[in-house]
């Protein structure tokens, strides 16, 4: 495992500002000096020399709006940290432009992998609304896996809400996937909402709002990461 995960991993920071910390000469490996892309072996200690204490990890659900850019903002792009409010915070993953609802904010680069890792398990929950009626196999189509490009999605549980409706909770995350699925099934998104992120709900925050995950709901949320 290379450093800057490693450090991640810890909680110490993301691997980009476990970089910076490498850069600045803080961390040593079994006493000598990291260096970028140095690897941890098992037994080895690792050690992060800052005068400050290491920052407390918090965490935060945001509801994205259409519109808003979760990463990489352009001129005149309004991105997540800045419509939520917040500082020194990230947004673990992605959600695009065009769709809104839950999203996690935090400063604890833990989570990052143990979310976005294919390894790892994580049910994700939407509300998608279609510009077409669904036909009576969507469904099962969907729930059975839909080939996308040269990849056949896993297996996910899909409830119709109505004509051009549906909810669907899957445990992967590839790129547009569902938009991409309702695709292939010869539709297409109207609307896309995330309203659940394993057990944090989006439930009746206001759009653009954020709330602070605490006390059980954070630990059943870190116990089900493994931190």
């Amino acid at each position: 495992m290379r450093i800057n995960k490693f450090l991640a991993h810890k909680g110490y920071s993301t691997r980009r500002g476990a970089d910076e910390l490498v850069e600045k000469k803080k961390v040593f490996i079994n006493g000598e000096l990291a260096l970028l892309g140095s690897k941890i072996n098992e037994g080895d200690v690792v050690e992060v020399r800052r005068t400050q204490k290491p920052k407390e990890h918090v965490y935060y659900a945001y509801n994205k709006p259409r519109g808003v850019i979760t990463h990489s903002p352009q001129r005149g792009e309004k991105d997540v940290v800045a419509d939520a409010n917040l500082r020194n915070v990230f947004p673990v993953g992605r959600l695009d432009k065009e769709s809104r609802g839950l999203m996690i904010l935090t400063n604890d680069g833990r989570i990052t992998d143990r979310l976005l890792n294919p390894d790892y398990v994580h049910e994700k929950e939407y509300i998608v609304e279609t510009t077409q009626k669904l036909r009576e196999s969507f469904k099962d189509y969907m729930e059975a896996g839909v080939k996308i490009d040269d990849y056949v999605t896993k297996p996910c549980v899909v409830k119709i809400m109505g004509e051009r409706s549906f909810r669907i909770v899957i445990s992967e995350g590839k790129k547009h996937q569902i938009r991409r699925m309702v695709v292939a099934m010869h539709n297409e998104v109207a609307d896309l909402e995330r309203v659940r992120v394993m057990n944090i709900a989006l439930g009746k925050l206001p759009l653009g709002s954020t709330r602070p995950i605490v006390s059980k709901e954070l630990e059943t949320f870190l116990q089900a990461l493994g931190l």
